[in-house]
């Protein structure tokens, strides 16, 4: 019988402890010792895995530190289903979004995959909004939640966050993603004078939120608002759109001031990386990051860019615990920021050159949608 490695993360109390509380080098070394277990079950139940690692002269059995750890690119999961499980014990598959000439990750869960992802997002993601659900605006239309076995990367992500929320009301149409500006105004009549909660896809909220009611003579605008996005940042460094820039049009034009956006992949979901107050983006305790360099691979140090690698405790029904992005950023700080969270901080440059054009929001600039956003 196998190894239930998300189990044994559980019962090593990864849920219990604070999610930026541990110091990195506590930190390190238990993950270190729960990632190369992890490790050792997926080359035990994934063969293609296996065949890869022994193709690197991996050894089986070894104990590895995080720098050690061998890692696997994310553009395998466009080209292979790497599964870890039987069929039998597949509970949903995600799907990365893309645009029509594009292939795409299929990323297999089980059960307890899936629930320990879930218990990730809600012990992250309650840092910043508290335990208690808000009232939320999802900056999408109501379509993009179709078949609850097969998402897209943007409706697993608007259905994740949506458990933090209540008197959920989409504020995009159907038809043409223009905003529904009747919708929006009675949300805020409804929840006057209460804390409310507003999440969208970086670009989506750029395009199709603020610069549409920008346009309008007397835009909504909010009392007690935060906001958490992710995604699209290629669309916006096109149109010379910086973090500063977006956040202090929000503040301009629907008066919201307390904006987070996450850094995450559908290759890794669960383990994102939020901004704090200070605007860094933080590896919580079930999760890390390293850079390295792309040519000679070896581990950076905080202030040089290179490639990110993100490290997660969770994935059990398939080998994504260690996985080489396509995203170049530089740590920024180790247990030095000053929010007070500990554990590394990350600054995310953008796409590598000559990587493919990806993201949660970008499929809306193609003429029709992909086999991610049909499904």
């Amino acid at each position: 019988m196998s190894t239930d490695i998300t189990s044994r993360a559980a019962d090593g109390n990864y849920f219990e402890m604070p999610p930026y509380g541990v110091p990195q080098a506590e930190k390190a070394a238990g993950m270190a010792a729960a990632l190369s277990a992890l490790t050792e079950h997926h080359r035990q139940h994934c063969a293609p895995y296996d065949q890869l690692l022994t193709a690197r002269g991996e050894v089986l059995g070894r104990q590895y530190t995080l720098e050690q750890l061998p890692f696997i690119p994310v553009q395998l999961f466009k080209r292979y289903e790497l599964s870890s499980v039987p069929p039998e014990q597949v509970f949903k598959v995600l799907t990365s979004s893309g645009t029509t000439s594009q292939q795409v990750s299929r990323i297999v869960l089980d059960r307890d995959t899936a629930q320990a992802q879930t218990r990730a997002l809600v012990r992250i993601v309650q840092q910043f909004l508290g335990k208690a659900r808000l009232p939320m605006l999802v900056i999408d239309h109501p379509g993009v939640i179709k078949n609850r076995q097969s998402f897209s990367a943007r409706g697993a992500g608007i259905l994740g966050l949506s458990n933090f929320g209540r008197d959920h009301t989409y504020a995009l149409r159907d038809e043409d993603m223009t905003p529904d500006v009747e919708a929006i105004r009675a949300f805020i009549e409804r929840h006057r004078g209460k804390q409310v909660f507003l999440f969208g896809f970086t670009f989506m909220v750029w395009k199709y939120l603020l610069q549409a009611l920008r346009a309008l003579p007397d835009p909504p605008r909010f009392e007690n608002a935060v906001l958490i996005h992710s995604g699209g940042w290629k669309k916006l460094q096109d149109e010379a759109v910086g973090n500063d820039e977006f956040k202090q049009a929000l503040g301009e034009v629907l008066n919201i001031d307390r904006v987070h956006n996450f850094y995450g992949m559908v290759e890794q979901v669960g383990s994102i990386f939020m901004e704090c107050e200070a605007g860094r983006l933080h590896a919580p305790v079930f999760a890390d990051v390293l850079i390295r360099d792309a040519r000679t691979w070896q581990v950076l140090p905080p202030g040089q860019s290179g490639l990110i690698q993100v490290l997660s405790v969770l994935p059990h029904s398939y080998p994504g615990h260690s996985l080489l992005t396509e995203d170049v950023g530089e740590l920024v700080g180790v247990d030095d920021c000053p929010c007070g969270r500990l554990g590394h901080t990350l600054r995310v440059h953008g796409r590598v050159a000559r990587a493919e054009v990806r993201g949660c929001s970008d499929t809306h600039e193609s003429p029709r949608p992909s086999a991610a956003e049909a499904a």
